[in-house]
């Protein structure tokens, strides 16, 4: 057997009875944050020209589109998934070399789930799949090294989750990630230097090819079976030799997610933590702030931090400013908060934040890249212009694994993001669905999220 039909075997034995209590809240807890996430997303411009697009192309009514509307399942996967990934709000995992986004996956999966006619329960062993998959090909076969995205290891994780969903056999599953295995991989210039809209659609645009994959599979159609070890496959090509045993995998990885508290990249969370209550202990005026020094770990330097994914001062849209720790801990001084609200043009572009982004100095510290991934440790010191100085240290951040998100606190993120796209009756509605949906059927979701309103 190939290392594909491997995992495909595991896939097929995996049900929703091999989810643990708490696996099975955690993962509905990522749900209902992943919904408020795609709601919040709606306003986007990104988002409205995939949907301008899906629209002006059609499809078979096959499945929901989030704020009205049906189409065929590969474009609702586009559409959706663009949706959860716009605002950079949705849930991460972290390995030593990797960080993605596993409910990414939930687009994909939502719309396989609905255009088979699957329980709630079905729907979350699916998802279950794609992100142990995701994150435990993020563990063991980083690519980010390498110059990929790690929407390469996504291939995989949504073609799983979508293949499962569909209930399909264990060669067409095989077959399926075989598939979206070969044809996607992503290079990291998504995330790199000048950042444009596909950071935010490069995932989604994964997550329909693997739909698209694994319907393909479903009719019989073959891919290359030796997509891991093969000679010019995975391994081969891009991220060295690895071993996996599918055979003794749970699918428990949806526990070690985080949810983000501030609608920021993922690795400065701790550090808005800290910069907040900084400010707020020492009611430090931000007129008056002279420099901000951040020390922390080398893949935050790295990727938001003006290392070796680009500078990070030259912040002119959302897709800069997210990624930018610069702006990302002046924005934080100034609004007191970091929320979508921070990523309108006119705030980006104001002179408060361009002048007092430029005073945010970040540097790598190695002990504190030792202790990441199991923590998020950073310190800052705040000078003023009279001298005074400040300094706190952080080795977490509300929602991160020692503190780990709750539902009821999830629900008070759901309700801001969503509070503008649907009323009080159809939010609490969503929670009740999500709350006990291994009792209901995808469709009865669904039908809730095609009352959202633009």
């Amino acid at each position: 057997m190939y290392l594909v039909e491997y995992l495909a075997s595991f896939i097929v034995k995996a049900s929703y009875d091999c989810l643990s209590n708490i696996g099975s809240q955690t993962l509905k807890i990522r749900i209902l944050d992943t919904i408020g996430c795609a709601i919040g997303g709606l306003d986007g411009e990104p988002v409205r020209r995939v949907r301008d697009q899906v629209d002006d192309f059609g499809g078979a009514e096959r499945c929901t589109l989030i704020a009205g509307g049906r189409t065929a399942p590969d474009r609702a996967a586009f559409s959706n998934g663009a949706l959860v990934r716009y605002l950079d709000f949705n849930d991460s995992y972290l390995a030593q070399g990797e960080t993605c986004h596993p409910s990414d996956n939930f687009g994909a999966v939502l719309a396989a789930a609905e255009y088979a006619g699957r329980s709630g329960s079905e729907l979350l062993a699916a998802l279950a799949i794609a992100y142990q998959v995701q994150c435990r090909l993020s563990d063991i076969a980083p690519v980010r090294a390498k110059g990929f995205d790690h929407t390469t290891q996504g291939a995989y994780a949504a073609a799983a989750g979508v293949a499962k969903a569909l209930g399909l056999d264990a060669v067409r599953i095989a077959h399926a990630i075989a598939i979206s295995g070969t044809a996607f991989n992503g290079l990291r210039v998504t995330r790199t230097g000048a950042l444009s809209n596909w950071k935010g659609l490069a995932y989604p645009s994964t997550a329909a090819g693997a739909t698209h994959a694994a319907f393909l599979a479903s009719r019989g159609v073959t891919g290359p079976l030796e997509v891991f070890e093969g000679t010019g496959g995975f391994m081969d090509s891009i991220a060295g030799p690895f071993e996996m045993d599918w055979s003794r995998e749970d699918m428990e990885r949806v526990t070690r997610t985080i949810v983000k508290n501030y609608n920021a990249e993922i690795h400065s969370q701790a550090v808005l933590e800290g910069i907040l209550e900084l400010k707020h202990e020492n009611r430090l005026p931000p007129t008056d702030v002279e420099r901000v020094d951040v020390e922390i770990f080398d893949v935050a330097y790295n990727i938001i931090g003006g290392g070796k994914e680009g500078e990070k001062t030259t912040v002119r849209t959302k897709e800069e400013a997210d990624h930018s720790l610069p702006y990302l801990v002046a924005v934080a001084l100034l609004d007191d908060q970091v929320m979508p609200e921070q990523y309108q043009p006119d705030r980006i572009g104001r002179a408060d934040v361009q002048v007092l982004l430029r005073k945010v100095f970040v540097r790598p510290h190695e002990r504190y890249s030792k202790r990441f991934p199991e923590e998020m440790p950073c310190r800052i010191t705040v000078r003023l212009r009279g001298g005074e100085r400040f300094v706190k240290e952080k080795m977490d951040y509300e929602r991160f694994h020692s503190r780990p998100a709750r539902w009821e606190g999830v629900v008070r993120k759901f309700e801001r993001l969503a509070e503008g796209h649907a009323d009080v009756s159809l939010r609490r509605q969503i929670e009740e669905a999500v709350f006990r949906l291994e009792t209901i059927q995808v469709c009865d979701l669904t039908g809730l999220l095609l009352k959202v309103r633009v």
